[in-house]
């Protein structure tokens, strides 16, 4: 089973932003904080970090393999269902304007009728 993938900008507490300079500059700073000699495992590990991130191609592999997943987007919430039903007071609602039960002009047209 393969080891899980070390950060090595983590392991030199830089930001994934940092130019070669300031990797440099962290990198001699730890070297002086560990040592070989006291500290031969975090050297190693220290070492490590600063050669993937030196070179420009293996930083960009670097940067490859700690890609993150896209985050899920939040799930909204579903709208209410809409009512299918008809009543008969909206039917008669939208029919009203259409007739003349609330006609108020019948003077206007009225005309004597002759026989």
């Amino acid at each position: 089973m393969s080891e899980p993938y070390i950060d090595p900008y983590e392991i030199l507490d830089l930001a994934r932003s940092s130019s070669a300079e300031e990797i440099k500059r962290a990198y001699f700073a730890m070297v002086r904080a560990n040592p070989p000699e006291r500290n031969p495992e975090q050297f190693k590990r220290i070492r490590a970090a600063y050669e993937r991130l030196r070179d420009p191609d293996q930083r960009r592999e670097c940067d490859m393999l700690l890609l993150q997943p896209w985050p899920e987007p939040a799930r909204r919430k579903r709208p209410p269902k809409p009512v299918l039903g008809i009543r008969p007071t909206e039917v008669l609602a939208v029919l009203r304007p259409l007739t003349d039960l609330d006609r108020t002009d019948w003077r206007e047209q009225h005309e004597k009728v002759q026989l």
